[in-house]
């Protein structure tokens, strides 16, 4: 049995499996997950967070939002300061989840070939396919914004599609399939800005900021740079199967058609002028948003133990489905008013449960 269990889970990650939806029958996916169902995964996400503090220290909401997107079978963007632990948290989560990782670093000559692989022909063995990196179950994009855009395109079928087209052939990618992508907003030279394109396709941006006094009197003692990573002892705490699993019951939450409401309203809102800051938008959020808060909502109300999503779900996962999709114009820039405060203007003011 557990040999069976062993190779069903190496076919997943092997790409074998890319549809793991087709394993469940209609009326499965139709009906309301069970209370038991939901508190099943609801401890095993509280399991996974505790064996991630081990090396992640403090940066309790940047760790909610990774396993959040990893629920929704999203990807993530997260943006800070050097040395405030971005790399050590995708990788920790990784090695909890008990998945095949693979890190990317970019840089300005990085080629799309270095990242989904090529076809090439050896004398003797003709023809052959070389898999990139990208071939893996989380992909860690470090510093992706040193890389131009032409690199930086590479991702966008990988992430959207979850296959791989190299040569006349397409490949599909392991399930679960996750980017986490970190960049660093401080330096101005030597990185480029990331196309419109890539970004919406990242499910949540995050802003990573500093430690509290606290957590970081604890990581001087416990650190990358005094201990190795091993030192950790990190243990998994769930398989790539049960992973889609639980993709597939987040899905199954119930989510109301006066939540459905909320979101579009919450969505289109970021299209109009008719509110404070509405003129300072110049592109408000795409379809592509509103399935995004709609997930995610579903993800959230999981983590709670929930088979129901509540507005507050909606709310809370809005500034990291929305930050990355509202674009500003250089007004905006100049008064410095950033995304986060329209979207708490709508969120507060402009935009109701009905």
């Amino acid at each position: 049995m557990k040999k069976k269990k062993k190779r069903e889970v190496e076919k997943i990650q092997d790409g074998e499996v890319h549809a793991p939806e087709q394993n469940y029958s209609d009326r499965e996916s139709k009906e309301r997950p069970s209370a038991s169902e939901i508190q099943r995964y609801a401890v095993v996400i509280s399991a996974m967070k505790n064996e991630i503090a081990k090396a992640v220290v403090g940066q309790e909401n940047i760790v909610d939002s990774l396993i959040r997107a990893l629920v929704c079978d999203g990807h993530v963007l997260i943006e800070g300061v050097p040395g405030i632990a971005k790399t050590l948290a995708i990788k920790t989560l990784s090695v909890v989840s008990g998945c095949v990782a693979k890190r990317i670093q970019f840089t300005v000559d990085l080629l799309p070939t270095d990242i989904v692989g090529i076809t090439t022909y050896t004398p003797g063995k003709g023809f052959e396919t070389i898999k990139g990196p990208i071939f893996a179950n989380f992909v860690i994009a470090d510093e992706i914004n040193r890389s131009p855009s032409k690199t930086q395109s590479a991702l966008i079928e990988a992430m959207q599609e979850k296959q791989v087209t190299l040569g006349k052939q397409t490949y599909p990618l392991p399930s679960p399939f996750f980017v986490m992508a970190n960049q660093n907003p401080l330096e101005q030279s030597g990185v480029y800005t990331l196309p419109e394109a890539q970004i919406d396709r990242f499910l949540f941006k995050m802003i990573m900021g500093y430690p509290e006094y606290n957590n970081e009197s604890k990581i001087m003692e416990e650190n990358m740079t005094l201990m190795k990573f091993e030192d950790f002892k990190l243990k998994p705490i769930i398989s790539p199967l049960e992973i889609i699993r639980m993709q597939h019951l987040a899905k199954r939450i119930y989510l109301g058609d006066n939540i459905k409401s909320y979101i579009l309203d919450i969505v289109r809102k970021t299209r109009t002028k008719d509110f404070k800051y509405g003129d300072l938008i110049e592109w408000g959020g795409s379809p592509r948003a509103s399935i995004s808060l709609f997930i995610a909502s579903k993800a959230k109300a999981l983590m709670q133990g929930r088979n129901f999503v509540i507005p507050q779900d909606v709310k809370d996962v809005a500034h990291e489905v929305l930050r990355h999709r509202i674009i500003l114009s250089y007004r905006a820039r100049a008064e410095k008013v950033t995304s986060d405060i329209i979207i708490d203007q709508i969120l507060d003011h402009e935009v109701g449960v009905k």
